[in-house]
């Protein structure tokens, strides 16, 4: 029953992590807020692309909680009677730990930090999902006000 119930846990923790959306960072995608609105268009040159990663918004206790249930469960195989009740807690402390920063990995997203010279002589700095046509030298058209969506063109 013990093994069941880990295999269990183990396949739901890790479904759950990975149903994060990554592909909202690109410069392909909108929000439903930013459909039907009219939005402004500039152009220029990458300067500089940087790599750097982006931390998804979906940090929740699932990681966590799925960690430290998985660690009590391995915990409290070990050991009998008082001893299996500290194997227990630490097992599950320390899969709550391991967990969280599972969940924090798995929810970084490979990004660009584009460095961008707009025709009109002023510099910006727009972070977003990694694409290989963003590198130094490329033109690009800039779409937006305060958040904007940058592609090659």
């Amino acid at each position: 029953m013990k093994k069941m119930t880990l295999a269990l846990a183990v396949l739901v923790s890790l479904g759950l992590t990975g149903c994060a959306n990554t592909d909202v960072y690109s410069g392909d995608v909108y929000t439903g807020a930013q459909s039907k609105e009219a939005r402004s268009i500039s152009y220029g040159t990458i300067v500089s692309a940087r790599p750097v990663k982006i931390q998804a918004n979906n940090q929740g206790v699932i990681g966590t909680v799925g960690g430290g249930v998985l660690g009590g469960i391995t915990g409290s195989t070990i050991g009998g009677g008082s001893g299996r009740a500290v194997a227990s807690a630490v097992g599950a402390i320390a899969g709550a730990v391991a967990g969280s920063k599972i969940e924090e990995k798995v929810s970084q997203v490979d990004a660009l930090e584009l460095v961008i010279k707009k025709d009109d002589g002023k510099e910006i700095v727009v972070v977003q999902k990694a694409d290989a046509s963003l590198k130094a030298g490329a033109r690009v058209r800039i779409v937006g006000g305060s958040t904007l969506n940058v592609s090659a063109i």
